[in-house]
């Protein structure tokens, strides 16, 4: 008999269904190996929690719910029909086409096993959760965003703070339909990948009631440097962040003491909470007061980084991780990891003779820039 993990881990790639794979799991369930099923971002989530890392909990529409939600509808037939001989640089026709394709989405009820599967899992989130109607994240993975030397991260959408089955079910289909934007239509043709060989995945994850959130990189983002953590935040949710209507307050630690080197205190003048009223995530101003005000504890700063430098452990290789800081829990168990993924700009430029090679660890950095003569700051 199969286990559920060894279904998840099969995946598979093509547009065909397999009745043989599970349409929703568990991210627990997951491994890295698990993203022709569940994409990156899930399997991503679902190694860190094998792994030990502190992810909060949640489940995952695989990408055969994705394909039998498509099929049974006829969507899949029609997409293709769309998309036929479109030119990658006709913009109004790429946005003509996907405004078609993501309504027709929008408008296609799940079957009601696949309404079931879903219901029944977010019920079990909800007990696990000690929270009725438990307020999750429904986030996009598709198959290919996630991978090293692919730049799909970001092209396909998030719902933050979504309550209750119906809205999830809801904002299932709207991260479906996003698999069809202009730009990620455009970006698959220009890129060779043919829509079939392109499937997502939608996980739905516990919301962590972020006092502060933000992104963090286990090299430096600016210059490469692979002996540093570098960590951005602001307040609330870490949409103001990721999205850059912020400039967040940054901070670049050393890999190997945990030292905080340098600080950059922002001014930050919005952030994403929930309206306790509609239950729904929105910008607002922060106080002024606060504005200037640091927005990470210096001993989150140094937890966040030790929680970086396991993961690129893990992995091997350098990471773009977003987390959270929980404001309902105390210190030591409330800060989570919301995404990791592999960094795709310095890790994919040509290293000079020489050069430490990857998988080291930061104190081979330090040497060999020594080694080298430069200036460690």
């Amino acid at each position: 008999m199969m286990t559920n993990t060894a279904k998840v881990n099969m995946g598979k790639s093509g547009n065909t269904t397999n009745k043989d794979l599970p349409m929703v799991c568990w991210l627990e369930e997951c491994k890295k190996d698990s993203v022709p099923l569940v994409g990156g971002k899930c399997s991503s989530l679902g190694e860190l929690i094998n792994a030990g890392v502190r992810v909060p909990p949640g489940f995952a529409l695989t990408t055969e719910g994705y394909r039998r939600f498509m099929a049974d509808a006829g969507i899949d037939q029609e997409v293709q029909s769309r998309l036929a001989g479109i030119d990658s640089q006709d913009m109004d026709a790429l946005e003509n086409a996907s405004a078609g394709i993501r309504e027709m989405i929008e408008a296609q009820p799940f079957s009601t096993e696949i309404e079931d599967l879903v219901a029944e899992k977010y019920r079990k989130l909800a007990v696990r959760s000690c929270l009725p109607a438990v307020p999750v994240a429904v986030r996009s993975s598709a198959t290919a965003e996630d991978l090293p030397g692919a730049s799909f991260a970001g092209q396909q959408d998030t719902y933050l703070w979504v309550r209750g089955a119906d809205e999830v079910l809801h904002n299932m289909r709207r991260c479906i339909s996003s698999l069809y934007t202009g730009r990620a239509i455009a970006y698959r043709i220009n890129q060779g990948y043919a829509d079939e060989q392109v499937a997502i995945s939608v996980g739905v994850q516990k919301m962590a009631n972020s006092f502060t959130a933000g992104v963090m990189f286990t090299l430096h983002p600016g210059n490469g440097d692979r002996s540093v953590i570098v960590i951005d935040s602001n307040y609330g949710f870490g949409e103001s962040v990721v999205s850059g209507e912020v400039t967040p307050d940054n901070f670049v630690v050393n890999k190997i003491t945990l030292d905080i080197l340098e600080r950059t205190i922002s001014q930050k003048d919005i952030y994403y909470t929930v309206d306790q009223k509609t239950q729904v995530s929105r910008a607002i101003e922060v106080p002024f007061e606060r504005q200037k005000v640091q927005s990470l504890m210096d001993d989150e700063i140094t937890e966040l980084a030790r929680m970086g430098k396991l993961i690129e452990k893990h992995y091997g290789r350098p990471m773009d991780i977003e987390w959270a800081v929980d404001k309902d829990l105390p210190f030591g168990g409330n800060i989570f990891i919301l995404q990791a993924r592999p960094e795709t700009v310095w890790s994919q430029k040509q290293q000079p003779p020489g050069a430490v090679k990857g998988g080291a660890s930061a104190m081979d950095y330090i040497l060999a820039s020594m080694l080298e003569g430069k200036r460690l700051t």
